[in-house]
């Protein structure tokens, strides 16, 4: 078992003290007792719903190395014989060891926030740079107070890149994230109008996401979106904050990592990029406009780290969707197939835009249909009436035959939609999942999204459930 800690180094980081009898080492940190693995680390964390030390016992069963316990709760846990480090707070425990371990590290960091992209980015760079090196990144999106100590206390001593995501969703989140972080590159993906209800307008938010620069260390940079409206106030923040390597990624003809062509397809980009002064070519092996905005901050972000950015480009071409995040799936109704496109993890009107342009690129076949079923778009404030119905207009620009739509805030586009395009509206996810089965047809392309607390994964999982993927591979022919 390799140690991603000894026990003596995790003690000293953590700053609290041995109580039995300590083990070697841990070989990973968790604090989810049902995902722990065998010799790792429980964290006893004490959450919004739940505390950690409920659930020492399913650790030790789990097959936990040690507890990291808070002092006050050491009486309760008096019975178990598991060895403990026993600390004041868990979570600032927690805090520290990531400090620590980026403290011993050697990895070139990067760090990605914004309001889209910020998963997508940080996956692509994650399976990007891993052909050129060993590749630490946060799991799912672990971007906030605990998801990012836990990352940085995950970090291997000896991997040769670190890639972080950092979100938000008020002022002053990021700030002491990213000061921990202390990231080399930090890039902004994209200002748009996610958790605008926290917030009195756009600038507001970049000024919010700008909090990242403050964490950069001497000597690193800034990676902008050239092509984004903030840009220019994203440039000011960060030369205020006294970064000077500020550099840009987009179509914009000063972009310092610029794209010179794209041909979009139905599962896949080709583009060619700027990139350090040569042109470099790319397949981008998932699809969309939005998706090569992100490969080019990755070829810029592997160019500032000294990667061979050929190398890199080159990896981009086996990148994929994620689940939830325009992960494709093929299939097979009773007469053909269906292309399912799901992108239920997260919704706001730019990654809206996005997933419909999607489907709007997705062939169809034979009497097949565009179908999109659209849940509400969460944290908008007052500002959600008019963005729900905003995007009656931009599916009236596209080939977009069939919308269905679930949730209170989706009234509003129901309510907007011009005649031609058919469409049914009910108030939750489960009453329009009969109405989706019934839609669907062979030939049909549908692309399912929604804020994630709409729920309308269980949309995508009732489609997989009772339709079998189809026997090709992500194509229907």
């Amino acid at each position: 078992m390799s140690l991603l800690w000894t026990s003596e180094a995790l003690v000293e980081a953590t700053g609290g003290r041995p109580f039995g009898q300590m083990p070697e080492g841990i070989s990973g940190i968790s604090i989810d007792s049902r995902s722990l693995k065998p010799g790792e680390a429980f964290f006893a964390i004490k959450g919004d719903a739940m505390d950690g030390h409920d659930f020492a016992t399913a650790a030790i069963k789990a097959g936990a190395g040690l507890l990291v316990v808070a002092e006050g709760k050491l009486p309760a846990l008096g019975r178990l014989t598991a060895p403990m480090i026993v600390v004041p707070d868990v979570l600032a425990a927690l805090e520290k060891a990531g400090v620590a371990a980026r403290a011993r590290s050697r990895a070139r960091i990067i760090a990605v926030t914004g309001s889209v992209g910020k998963t997508s980015t940080k996956e692509a760079l994650r399976h990007a740079l891993s052909s050129v090196g060993k590749v630490h990144a946060s799991a799912a999106s672990f971007n906030n107070h605990w998801g990012v100590p836990l990352t940085l206390a995950r970090m291997p001593e000896d991997c040769d890149y670190a890639v972080f995501e950092i979100g938000m969703n008020h002022p002053g989140e990021i700030s002491p994230l990213v000061r921990m972080v202390r990231p080399h590159i930090a890039i902004v993906t994209l200002i748009a109008a996610a958790h605008l209800g926290f917030f009195r307008n756009l600038d507001e938010i970049a000024k919010a996401k700008a909090e990242i620069f403050e964490g950069v260390e001497p000597g690193g940079a800034v990676l902008l979106n050239r092509d984004d409206g903030r840009y220019k106030l994203l440039e000011k923040f960060a030369r205020a904050t006294g970064v000077d390597n500020v550099m840009s990624y987009g179509e914009n003809a000063r972009a310092n990592f610029r794209l010179l062509k794209c041909t979009l397809e139905a599962d896949h980009s080709m583009i060619v990029a700027r990139i350090g002064g040569r042109d470099v070519p790319a397949r981008i092996g998932a699809p969309g406009r939005h998706i090569v905005q992100n490969a080019l901050a990755v070829m810029g972000a592997a160019h500032l780290c000294g990667a061979d950015v050929p190398t890199v480009a080159t990896a981009l071409a086996s990148m994929t969707a994620e689940s939830g995040r325009g992960q494709r799936h093929v299939l097979a109704l009773p007469n053909g197939p269906i292309t399912l496109i799901d992108e239920s993890y997260n919704a706001n009107p730019a990654s809206m835009k996005a997933a419909i342009e999607l489907l709007d690129a997705t062939p169809i076949h034979g009497a097949g249909r565009r179908i999109a079923v659209l849940g509400d778009m969460l944290e908008l404030g007052a500002h959600s009436a008019k963005l729900h119905a905003g995007l009656a207009e931009l599916i009236g620009s596209t080939r977009t035959d069939v919308v269905l739509m679930a949730g209170p805030e989706m009234k509003a586009l129901a309510d907007t939609l011009p005649e031609g395009v058919k469409s049914e509206y009910r108030a939750g996810v489960d009453e329009l999942k009969s109405v989706l089965l019934q839609t669907l047809q062979p030939g049909d392309a549908v692309m399912i999204k929604s804020s994630k607390g709409i729920g309308f994964s269980r949309l995508v999982d009732a489609l997989i459930k009772t339709f079998p993927a189809h026997a090709g591979n992500t194509t229907p022919t």
